[in-house]
Protein backbone atom coordinates (compact mmCIF):
# COMPACT_ATOMS: atom_id res chain seq x y z
CA UNK A 1 0.00 0.00 0.00
CA UNK A 2 1.59 3.76 -1.25
CA UNK A 3 1.26 5.83 1.49
CA UNK A 4 2.79 9.68 1.15
CA UNK A 5 3.76 11.70 4.41
CA UNK A 6 4.13 15.29 4.29
CA UNK A 7 5.84 17.49 6.99
CA UNK A 8 7.52 20.85 6.95
CA UNK A 9 5.14 23.20 7.19
CA UNK A 10 4.32 25.77 9.41
CA UNK A 11 4.84 29.79 10.02
CA UNK A 12 7.39 32.18 7.90
CA UNK A 13 7.98 35.77 7.47
CA UNK A 14 6.95 37.32 4.19
CA UNK A 15 10.24 36.74 2.03
CA UNK A 16 11.85 33.30 4.14
CA UNK A 17 11.81 29.91 3.13
CA UNK A 18 10.36 26.38 3.55
CA UNK A 19 11.21 22.77 2.55
CA UNK A 20 8.12 20.46 2.24
CA UNK A 21 8.97 16.84 2.36
CA UNK A 22 6.53 14.11 1.07
CA UNK A 23 8.22 10.77 1.88
CA UNK A 24 6.72 7.80 0.31
CA UNK A 25 6.33 4.01 1.10
CA UNK A 26 5.46 1.05 -0.35
CA UNK A 27 5.59 -0.57 -3.92
CA UNK A 28 4.95 2.30 -6.40
CA UNK A 29 4.64 1.21 -10.10
CA UNK A 30 4.08 3.11 -13.23
CA UNK A 31 4.67 6.76 -11.84
CA UNK A 32 3.53 9.22 -14.69
CA UNK A 33 4.09 12.30 -12.03
CA UNK A 34 4.31 13.75 -9.12
CA UNK A 35 2.73 16.81 -7.88
CA UNK A 36 2.30 19.45 -4.80
CA UNK A 37 -1.35 21.03 -4.36
CA UNK A 38 -2.20 23.50 -2.14
CA UNK A 39 -5.31 24.69 -0.97
CA UNK A 40 -5.95 28.26 0.93
CA UNK A 41 -8.92 29.31 2.48
CA UNK A 42 -11.93 29.72 0.77
CA UNK A 43 -9.98 29.13 -2.14
CA UNK A 44 -10.31 25.89 -4.72
CA UNK A 45 -7.38 23.54 -4.87
CA UNK A 46 -4.31 24.62 -7.28
CA UNK A 47 -1.59 22.72 -9.12
CA UNK A 48 1.44 24.26 -7.98
CA UNK A 49 4.08 22.40 -9.08
CA UNK A 50 4.89 19.22 -11.17
CA UNK A 51 7.71 16.64 -11.91
CA UNK A 52 6.79 14.41 -14.33
CA UNK A 53 8.39 10.70 -14.67
CA UNK A 54 11.22 11.91 -17.27
CA UNK A 55 12.53 15.09 -14.47
CA UNK A 56 10.49 17.84 -16.59
CA UNK A 57 9.64 20.05 -13.69
CA UNK A 58 6.02 23.13 -14.44
CA UNK A 59 5.35 25.39 -12.22
CA UNK A 60 2.05 27.47 -11.65
CA UNK A 61 3.16 31.18 -12.94
CA UNK A 62 2.58 32.84 -9.03
CA UNK A 63 5.53 30.83 -8.20
CA UNK A 64 7.62 30.56 -11.09
CA UNK A 65 10.87 31.78 -9.91
CA UNK A 66 10.55 31.18 -6.65
CA UNK A 67 9.44 27.70 -5.97
CA UNK A 68 11.64 24.30 -7.09
CA UNK A 69 10.11 20.31 -6.90
CA UNK A 70 12.73 17.59 -6.69
CA UNK A 71 12.83 14.25 -5.72
CA UNK A 72 15.48 12.23 -3.61
CA UNK A 73 15.09 7.95 -5.11
CA UNK A 74 17.29 7.45 -2.12
CA UNK A 75 15.56 8.68 0.57
CA UNK A 76 12.02 8.57 -1.04
CA UNK A 77 11.32 11.55 -0.96
CA UNK A 78 9.41 14.56 -2.57
CA UNK A 79 10.45 18.36 -1.95
CA UNK A 80 9.06 21.59 -2.68
CA UNK A 81 11.65 24.60 -1.64
CA UNK A 82 9.54 27.82 -0.91
CA UNK A 83 11.15 30.93 -1.31
CA UNK A 84 10.98 34.35 -1.24
CA UNK A 85 7.33 33.66 0.29
CA UNK A 86 4.50 35.80 0.42
CA UNK A 87 1.39 35.96 2.39
CA UNK A 88 -0.84 34.37 -0.86
CA UNK A 89 1.28 31.69 -0.27
CA UNK A 90 -0.33 30.57 2.98
CA UNK A 91 -2.33 27.01 2.46
CA UNK A 92 -2.00 23.71 3.22
CA UNK A 93 0.11 21.91 0.58
CA UNK A 94 -0.18 18.08 -0.52
CA UNK A 95 1.69 15.80 -2.29
CA UNK A 96 0.28 14.12 -4.83
CA UNK A 97 1.59 10.85 -6.84
CA UNK A 98 -0.05 10.01 -10.79
CA UNK A 99 0.48 6.46 -11.67
CA UNK A 100 -0.72 4.59 -14.60
CA UNK A 101 -3.03 2.34 -11.75
CA UNK A 102 -4.07 5.01 -9.49
CA UNK A 103 -3.67 8.08 -7.71
CA UNK A 104 -2.69 8.55 -4.20
CA UNK A 105 -2.61 11.84 -1.69
CA UNK A 106 -0.72 12.93 1.23
CA UNK A 107 -2.85 14.51 4.46
CA UNK A 108 -1.05 17.60 3.73
CA UNK A 109 1.00 20.14 5.14
CA UNK A 110 -0.03 23.85 6.46
CA UNK A 111 1.90 26.72 5.53
CA UNK A 112 1.17 30.20 6.66
CA UNK A 113 3.27 33.30 5.45
CA UNK A 114 2.33 36.35 8.18
CA UNK A 115 3.35 40.01 7.54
Amino acid sequence: QVQLVESGGGTAQVGESLILSCTHSGNILGIRSWNWYRQGAGRQRELVATLSSRGAANYTNSVKGRFAISHDNEQDTLFLYTNNLKPEDTAVYTCHLHTWYGDYWGMGTQVTVSS
